[in-house]
C-alpha cells in the first residue's frame, strides 16, 4: 500500500531571515518517530568504526618459568610453604632459590588471563529497509520542533524553516556565521562555542576537549558552503545524499537542530533518497 504525500510545507527565508516563499515537504520528512531503530542504527556505525586492537598472544610468558609441584624434587615448591604459581629463577644456593613470581596472570610481568584478542569481530549487520526507515525517522525529527528543543537545543521562535538555495554559495566561514546568527541561531552558536575538559584518561588520549553539537547544515551537493562552514565551532555541514543515523542522531538522541537548504529538500524529494 502507497504511502500519502504529505502536506506539511516550511517556509523559505533569504539570507536576511525574509520570507521568500514555501516548500512542500517529500514523503522522506512523514516518518514516524522510531527511537528504537534509531539507536540501533546509530550503535551500528559506531561499532562499525572501531578498530580492532588486541594484546601481543606473547605478551608475559616470554619467561623461562618451569617449577615443579613434586614432592622429592629440589627444584620445587613443594614444602617451602608458598603457592604453587609458576616462578623464575634469578639466583640459587645450593637447593635455595631465590625466584619471583612469572608467566601466571596474578604475578608482576605475567600474562592476563583474557585479554582483548585482535582476531575479535567487532562489526554489526543492520538490515538495509531498517537503516533507511531510522534515517528518515531522524530526517523527520529534525522538523519537529519539540523533539529539537527537548535535546537542548535554543532555536528561534520559526523553526523549522528551510534557507534559500543561494546560501550554498557562501565561500566564507564569517558570512556563515553571519548568516546564522542573522537567521536566529545566535544562541545555538555560543552553546556549542563552550569547550570543557574531558574527564578520564582521554584528556591523554588526542580528545582533551568536549564540545556541544551545534546544528547541521544539509546542502545538495558538495558546494562552497560546505568548505566554508567546517570551522564554526559545533557546526557540521554534509551533502544530503551522504546523511546517517549519526549525524542527525548523534549519541542516538534524534531531534537535532538541522539547516535544510531549498536545493537540498528538492534532491531528496526527486532521487527518492532513502527509500
Amino acid at each position: 500500500m502507497s504511502r500519502p504525500q504529505t502536506k506539511m510545507k516550511l517556509p523559505i527565508v533569504d539570507s536576511r531571515n525574509k520570507k521568500a516563499g514555501e516548500l512542500a515537504l517529500p514523503i522522506q520528512f512523514s516518518e514516524d518517530y522510531r527511537p528504537d531503530l534509531i539507536k540501533r542504527a546509530v550503535q551500528t556505525l559506531q561499532k562499525n568504526a572501531r578498530q580492532q586492537y588486541g594484546a601481543n598472544p606473547g605478551a608475559g610468558m616470554r619467561h623461562s618459568s618451569r617449577l615443579s609441584k613434586r614432592r622429592r624434587n629440589y627444584r620445587g615448591c613443594y614444602g617451602f610453604g608458598i603457592s604453587r604459581v609458576n616462578r623464575k629463577i634469578l639466583s640459587r644456593r645450593g637447593t635455595r632459590f631465590f625466584w619471583v613470581g612469572a608467566f601466571s596472570p596474578q604475578t608482576v610481568g605475567g600474562r592476563r588471563s583474557h585479554p582483548p584478542k585482535a582476531e575479535k569481530i567487532l562489526e554489526r549487520k543492520m538490515n538495509k529497509k531498517e537503516n533507511q526507515k531510522a534515517i528518515r525517522s531522524a530526517i523527520s525529527a529534525t522538523v519537529q520542533k519539540a523533539l529539537v528543543e527537548k535535546r537542548g537545543h535554543k532555536v528561534p521562535a520559526s523553526y523549522p524553516f528551510l534557507v534559500a538555495g543561494a546560501a550554498e554559495e557562501i565561500s566564507k566561514t564569517k558570512d556563515v556565521e553571519m548568516l546564522l546568527q542573522e537567521l536566529g541561531f545566535a544562541a545555538e552558536l555560543e552553546r556549542s562555542m563552550v569547550k570543557k575538559v574531558r574527564a578520564g584518561l582521554g584528556t591523554m588520549r588526542g580528545r582533551r576537549y568536549r564540545r556541544k553539537k551545534g546544528i547541521i547544515i544539509i546542502t545538495s551537493a558538495e558546494c562552497a558552503l560546505s568548505k566554508a562552514a567546517k570551522n564554526v565551532p559545533g557546526v557540521d555541514v554534509v551533502a544530503v545524499n551522504q546523511l546517517n543515523a549519526e549525524l542527525l542522531a548523534p549519541g542516538a538522541d534524534a531531534g537535532r537542530a538541522a539547516l535544510w537548504t531549498e536545493k537540498a529538500v528538492k534532491e531528496i524529494g526527486e532521487r527518492k533518497l532513502f527509500m
